[in-house]
């Protein structure tokens, strides 16, 4: 009996099966069709979700826990990390920079499926006894699992165990870089920072109403800009717009029509203000 129940599916496990089936395979056809590689990321993602809820499922839960820890929340999301900072979008070039990586990865493709077929047959004409059977044959999941890799598989794990760690030494060695001058001590860098600078707060630039203002310079009491006041990237970039002039023209407009404004004497009141050398030179001429 226990052997015909592990080898029949309930109608809620066929739900569950065709229901994230569906979504797994449409994961992975979006993993290889999508244009944009974040997006195939989060796909795959999606995924392998999927694969964990499916081990769960099965009773596998120390898979199950691992494929979700380990694999979507730790490599997946590593490699989507690196993605997004690198910033690779659908403007990239698409040439293949292999010959024959296609045709390579068709090959893979066709064998992968072909070792798929060949164990999902396997297991459909051959009997066998059921996760549950060898989950209580040593009191559990994590159990059983642990007493196959410490004794049967301990050979093949210790292999791949010294592989990893040395793709690992390899990784590091490779992206070491020899230091070609001296480090530099804190206070070499605080003097180099505060040496030849501008210590005070730099001024602000230039403020108008009518639009941003970080790309004009800020006019200093002689009418003159100020290259302080504007960010050294624009001015590399040569996108500063220089309103000295223009600014200057507005002033004195404005002038004008508050003279106008005020009448011929307050006109000339406020120019004489303005100037007290001219006014000083009209009122020795007078007398």
């Amino acid at each position: 009996m226990s052997v015909i129940a592990a080898a029949t599916t309930s109608t809620g496990e066929a739900v569950q099966f065709w229901i994230l089936g569906t979504v797994a395979v449409i994961g992975a056809f979006s993993t290889i069709l999508l244009k944009k590689s974040v997006h195939s990321a989060l796909a795959l993602a999606g995924t392998m979700v999927v694969l964990a809820v499916f081990y769960l499922a099965n009773g596998a839960y120390f898979l199950g826990i691992v494929q979700i820890i380990v694999y979507t929340g730790a490599i997946m999301m590593l490699f989507l990390f690196v993605v997004m900072l690198v910033g690779v979008t659908a403007a990239d070039s698409l040439k293949e920079t292999l010959k024959g990586q296609r045709w390579l990865a068709v090959a893979c493709g066709l064998g992968f499926g072909i070792l798929l077929i060949g164990g999902i047959g396997n297991a459909s004409l051959s009997a066998f006894n059921g996760l549950g059977a060898a989950n209580a044959l040593h009191g559990g999941n994590v159990e059983g699992l642990a007493n196959l890799i410490f004794t049967k598989y301990v050979f093949a794990f210790e292999i791949t165990g010294a592989l990893l760690i040395t793709a690992t030494v390899g990784a590091m060695v490779l992206t070491h870089r020899e230091r070609t001058e001296r480090a530099k001590t804190q206070r070499e860098m605080s003097e180099e920072r505060v040496r030849g600078k501008h210590l005070p707060p730099l001024p602000a630039p230039g403020v108008y109403a009518r639009h941003n203002a970080v790309d004009i310079a800020g006019l200093l009491p002689d009418g003159t800009p100020s290259e302080l006041t504007v960010m050294k990237t624009l001015r590399d970039r040569g996108q500063i717009r220089d309103v000295s002039q223009e600014a200057l023209a507005d002033l004195k407009a404005l002038e004008q029509r508050s003279g106008e404004r005020l009448g011929r004497e307050d006109a000339d009141a406020v120019a004489r203000g303005a100037n007290p050398a001219s006014a000083a030179e009209n009122s020795e001429a007078a007398q």
